[in-house]
């Protein structure tokens, strides 16, 4: 009897540590595997002097705006395999984050500085991670929750003796500036996400700027539409991830958005009683 129980011990501990070896193996793989060429940034942009530090105002967007002229069109779709083939271009994207970086946030800025940077930011330094990983299918690849590499945390951007992720510019900065439109203009190179503008953000233009991506967020079918039948309006998750940004309750969140409706839907669902569901999220990446 104690010999089989010893065998039993024995079978039982043999077992656990295979199934061990294939969860620390599929860790180790699920890691490499988050970028298709084996290549996970970990950093961007760089340190500066603090004497060689400005104020966020006076930090320059042209470079920026020029490569998204270049290399995104009209739908925000983002020409990768052309980019990713440009030494050139890619160390003017590396370049412009490395300006970025050159940012003295305890400097006084306007607000509308502050919201341009900060959103120029997020979108440069997702563009550069995601051309760091490419070849690569949808960001999803790179986002691992427990091990492995996850671009939203790992990749950090330098700037003002700090290292910051882009969940912490999303949800520690932008969302605390009381500004809900940045929805619609931070992008995280999906085809459910927003369309990236193909232009930098720039604190003169910038109300118009996100006027004119709020409503074009709503008049893609992807992230808008409207069942007269049942009464259901249909919105992109964003509505229902960040809905508090929008407003305190329900009605306070819709009577916020829609403005920006297409007018044949503000038509269509004046004075309705309104059921409220979501569209499925699409990760695939924002390629052309």
């Amino acid at each position: 009897m104690n010999e089989k129980n010893s065998l039993g011990r024995k079978f039982t501990f043999s077992i656990f540590y295979k199934v061990c070896m294939l969860l620390i193996f599929g860790g180790i793989c699920l890691a490499y595997s988050s970028s298709a060429n084996g290549e996970n940034p970990k950093t961007t942009g760089k340190q500066w002097p603090a004497a060689e530090r400005v104020a966020i105002g006076k930090i320059a967007h042209d470079s920026f705006d020029k490569l998204l002229k270049k290399y995104v069109n009209k739908d925000g779709m983002v020409n990768y395999k052309a980019w990713h083939a440009s030494a050139e271009d890619r160390a003017k994207l590396t370049n412009y984050i490395e300006s970025l970086s050159r940012a003295d946030l305890e400097q006084p800025a306007e607000r509308n500085q502050k919201l341009a940077y900060w959103i120029n930011a997020y979108n440069a330094v997702t563009l550069d991670g995601i051309l760091k990983l490419y070849p690569t299918t949808s960001i999803r690849n790179h986002t691992a929750k427990a091990i492995g590499y996850n671009i939203w945390k790992n990749l950090m951007f330098s700037v003002d003796d700090k290292q910051i992720n882009l969940d912490s510019i999303e949800h520690k900065v932008l969302r605390k500036m009381g500004e809900p439109r940045i929805h619609f203009a931070i992008v995280c190179a999906s085809i459910s996400c927003p369309r990236l503008l193909n232009e930098a953000y720039v604190s003169k233009d910038l109300e118009k700027q996100l006027v004119t991506n709020t409503k074009d967020f709503f008049s893609r079918s992807r992230n808008l539409q409207f069942d007269p039948n049942r009464s259901v309006l249909k919105m992109n998750q964003i509505l229902s991830w960040f809905a508090t940004d929008f407003g305190s309750n329900s009605s306070e969140q819709l009577k916020n958005i829609f403005p920006y409706f297409p007018e044949q839907i503000r038509t269509a669902i004046a004075q309705k009683q309104l059921n409220i569901d979501y569209l499925s999220y699409d990760w695939n990446l924002n390629t052309q």
